[in-house]
């Protein structure tokens, strides 16, 4: 590997960039967007604008954080649509990467390989979503579960 050639392959990854990262991207920012639409129309946000505070720090003081809470129990999911849609553009931009190979190995009938990267993909999904547990109990200490002894 030379610097050229690394340069080489940061310019032709920007495309396939642009193009996995944009749904998520999307559809993060309209979940965001209506949680926190509902967030400013919430009786502590107008008591706080009644106090006299500043926009922004109403904004950021609470309504910001609680609008994460419903993004983050679903941020977990995008790890593995991010890798099936990495194995779709790979296929169509005709880039060397797992998802000509799925491809080939399923027009094979290869099982083994296949369900290997089944199962790839299945492990990201659960490790994605038990990232996302965590993070979502370390954000908001009302969501942890703490067990009643009867």
């Amino acid at each position: 590997w030379s610097f050229a050639k690394f340069l080489d392959m940061i310019k032709h990854l920007i495309l396939p960039t642009i193009l996995i990262g944009l749904p998520g991207a999307g559809s993060t920012i309209r979940v965001m967007r209506a949680n926190l639409l509902d967030e400013l129309k919430k009786q502590y946000v107008i008591t706080a604008r009644a106090k006299g505070l500043s926009e922004m720090r109403i904004l950021f003081k609470y309504p910001v954080r609680l609008a994460f809470n419903p993004l983050f129990s679903t941020i977990g999911w995008l790890l593995p649509a991010l890798f099936s849609g990495e194995a779709l553009i790979s296929i169509v931009l005709s880039l060397p990467s797992i998802g000509p190979i799925l491809l080939r190995a399923t027009l094979a009938q290869d099982m083994y390989l296949t369900g290997s990267i089944v199962f790839i993909l299945s492990t990201l999904t659960v490790i994605g979503s038990l990232l996302s547990d965590i993070y979502l109990a370390w954000s908001d200490p009302r969501i942890r579960y703490e067990g009643t002894s009867k």
